[in-house]
């Protein structure tokens, strides 16, 4: 399998380059592939919608416009850890069993989860609650709010890989694994769908129930896509005001 050299080999215009479609695709994928499942899913009446509200008039066009900048932070940010690798602060594993590679994407997803928490909860903090704003104003949330935020936001959720890479040898198609898997389990978390409503709101599978609960009530369900961090914080949320 590649072991990332060629990423290694790209001048930082490139990588740059690289980010900004890598990014843009993966969103306009993600918003555009959740919104005809969910839209599929209550033709046929499997899950329910979480709130039937109407959205704000404007919601869209400023979630797109703002995620524009946020795709433009991460498009860009690609150089950070390509500028890592090339300072000799991180190195690829030059190869990796299909058994080494599960488990280190695992444990991406876990640190994903504890890394998401501590920042979330940063920014639910007086000093930094003014970044989280524009993330909030959608209340009634839609796959085009996932990277719909401040660019402070998205410099600090952004950052994910950069601590394991320094501290572990990963292999490359680990760390690419990580952005989408995020986007992934985050447009779950932001489709306003209960995809499993029999599960229990600690269940895995209840991650969008989760979020429109703390959309819903601001304070907690501070985690990403399980719920260990808010158990363990005692920060879950167990009931939501309003219409569901």
């Amino acid at each position: 399998m590649d072991t990332g050299s060629w990423f290694i080999q790209l001048d930082a215009w490139q990588v740059m380059a690289l980010g900004l479609v890598f990014f843009g695709s993966l969103y306009c994928l993600g918003g555009w592939g959740m919104t005809a499942l969910t839209r599929s899913l209550a033709r046929r009446g499997i899950g329910r919608v979480l709130d039937a509200r109407a959205l704000k008039p404007d919601q869209l066009r400023r979630e797109w416009r703002q995620s524009l900048h946020s795709v433009l932070i991460f498009g860009i940010g690609m150089v950070v850890p390509w500028g890592l690798l090339q300072l000799g602060w991180a190195q690829l594993a030059p190869s990796a069993s299909a058994g080494r590679i599960a488990l280190e994407i695992a444990a991406l997803l876990v640190w994903n989860d504890v890394h998401f928490w501590l920042n979330h909860r940063l920014l639910h903090t007086r000093r930094l609650v003014r970044f989280h704003g524009d993330h909030h104003r959608s209340v009634v949330t839609t796959p085009w709010s996932t990277y719909s935020f401040h660019p402070i936001e998205a410099i600090m959720l952004g950052n994910i890989i950069l601590l394991p890479m320094l501290v572990h040898d990963f292999y490359f198609w680990s760390l690419a694994s990580v952005p989408v898997l995020s986007l992934l389990l985050n447009v779950i978390g932001h489709a306003n769908y209960d995809f499993f409503p029999r599960v229990s709101d600690t269940h895995p599978l209840a991650a969008s129930r989760r979020h429109h609960l703390h959309h819903a009530r601001p304070a907690g369900n501070y985690g990403f896509a399980l719920a260990f961090m808010d158990q363990l914080m005692r920060t879950r949320v167990k009931s939501a005001p309003g219409p569901r």
